[in-house]
Protein backbone atom coordinates (compact mmCIF):
# COMPACT_ATOMS: atom_id res chain seq x y z
CA UNK A 1 0.00 0.00 0.00
CA UNK A 2 2.82 2.37 0.84
CA UNK A 3 4.46 1.80 -2.54
CA UNK A 4 1.13 2.36 -4.31
CA UNK A 5 0.61 5.78 -2.71
CA UNK A 6 4.25 6.72 -3.40
CA UNK A 7 3.88 5.74 -7.06
CA UNK A 8 0.73 7.80 -7.59
CA UNK A 9 2.07 10.80 -5.68
CA UNK A 10 5.41 10.90 -7.46
CA UNK A 11 3.65 11.00 -10.81
CA UNK A 12 1.38 13.87 -9.75
CA UNK A 13 3.98 16.29 -8.40
CA UNK A 14 6.74 18.39 -9.99
CA UNK A 15 9.36 17.40 -7.38
CA UNK A 16 9.07 13.63 -6.85
CA UNK A 17 12.16 13.61 -4.61
CA UNK A 18 10.18 15.47 -1.92
CA UNK A 19 7.52 12.75 -1.66
CA UNK A 20 7.60 10.60 1.45
CA UNK A 21 5.06 8.15 2.85
CA UNK A 22 5.14 6.89 6.43
CA UNK A 23 3.21 3.74 7.30
CA UNK A 24 2.03 3.08 10.84
CA UNK A 25 -0.29 0.38 12.12
CA UNK A 26 -2.53 1.64 14.90
CA UNK A 27 -4.19 -1.66 15.64
CA UNK A 28 -4.63 -5.07 14.05
CA UNK A 29 -7.07 -3.77 11.46
CA UNK A 30 -6.14 -0.11 10.98
CA UNK A 31 -3.28 1.20 8.86
CA UNK A 32 -2.43 4.89 8.72
CA UNK A 33 -0.44 6.32 5.83
CA UNK A 34 0.95 9.84 6.10
CA UNK A 35 1.86 11.52 2.82
CA UNK A 36 4.24 14.46 2.79
CA UNK A 37 5.06 16.42 -0.38
CA UNK A 38 6.75 19.74 -1.09
CA UNK A 39 4.80 22.89 -0.21
CA UNK A 40 4.33 23.81 -3.87
CA UNK A 41 2.92 20.36 -4.72
CA UNK A 42 0.26 20.01 -2.01
CA UNK A 43 -2.45 21.39 -4.30
CA UNK A 44 -1.60 18.89 -7.02
CA UNK A 45 -1.98 15.96 -4.64
CA UNK A 46 -5.24 17.27 -3.20
CA UNK A 47 -6.71 18.29 -6.55
CA UNK A 48 -9.67 20.49 -7.36
CA UNK A 49 -12.23 20.29 -4.58
CA UNK A 50 -10.22 17.41 -3.07
CA UNK A 51 -11.15 14.99 -5.84
CA UNK A 52 -7.63 13.63 -6.39
CA UNK A 53 -7.12 13.00 -2.68
CA UNK A 54 -10.54 11.37 -2.44
CA UNK A 55 -9.75 9.09 -5.39
CA UNK A 56 -6.48 8.04 -3.75
CA UNK A 57 -8.32 7.30 -0.51
CA UNK A 58 -10.95 5.26 -2.37
CA UNK A 59 -8.32 3.12 -4.08
CA UNK A 60 -6.42 2.70 -0.82
CA UNK A 61 -9.61 1.58 0.94
CA UNK A 62 -10.20 -1.05 -1.74
CA UNK A 63 -6.66 -2.39 -1.44
CA UNK A 64 -6.87 -2.54 2.35
CA UNK A 65 -10.26 -4.27 2.24
CA UNK A 66 -8.69 -7.19 0.38
CA UNK A 67 -6.56 -7.81 3.47
CA UNK A 68 -9.50 -7.24 5.81
CA UNK A 69 -8.04 -3.97 7.08
CA UNK A 70 -8.98 -0.29 7.19
CA UNK A 71 -6.67 2.35 5.73
CA UNK A 72 -6.46 6.05 6.49
CA UNK A 73 -4.54 8.51 4.29
CA UNK A 74 -3.38 11.79 5.81
CA UNK A 75 -1.84 14.48 3.63
CA UNK A 76 0.44 16.89 5.48
CA UNK A 77 0.74 20.54 4.48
Amino acid sequence: MKEFIEFISKHLVDAPDNVSVVLSENSDKTIELTLKVGAEDVGKVIGKQGKTAQAMRTLLTAIAAKDGKRAILKILD
